[in-house]
């Protein structure tokens, strides 16, 4: 039960092409955006399409994965955990972020 208390699973269309990057201890990593669709009927009954995007991390030999085999568009299942950590950008102003750690890649399609 313990895996499940930080557990994402995300079905979506990849919205830029992987390129791997390296920390300064030389560990590599990949960054994308995910979107997910959704599609729900308003007050008026008309059906509406709403997309959200999702910024996901993969590290390691996914990261070589992600670059070799994902392209823009392509459909992907990815499983993860759910991030969260803050900076200091160039103007000292402490910046948020949320991002999807995948410890598991599926290309579809």
């Amino acid at each position: 039960m313990r895996n499940l208390r930080n557990k994402v699973q995300l079905i979506g269309n990849v919205g830029n092409d992987p390129k791997i990057q390296e920390t300064n201890n030389g560990n590599k990593f990949v960054k994308l955006s995910i979107a997910t669709n959704n599609s729900y009927k308003n007050k008026d009954g008309e059906k509406v399409k709403e997309t959200q995007w999702h910024p996901v991390v993969f590290w390691g030999k996914t990261a070589e994965i992600a670059e070799k085999h994902v392209v823009k568009g392509r459909e992907i299942y990815i499983e993860g955990t759910l991030n969260h950590r803050s900076y200091e950008n160039d103007n000292g102003e402490k910046k948020y972020v949320y991002e999807i750690v995948s410890n598991d890649l599926l290309l579809l399609n």
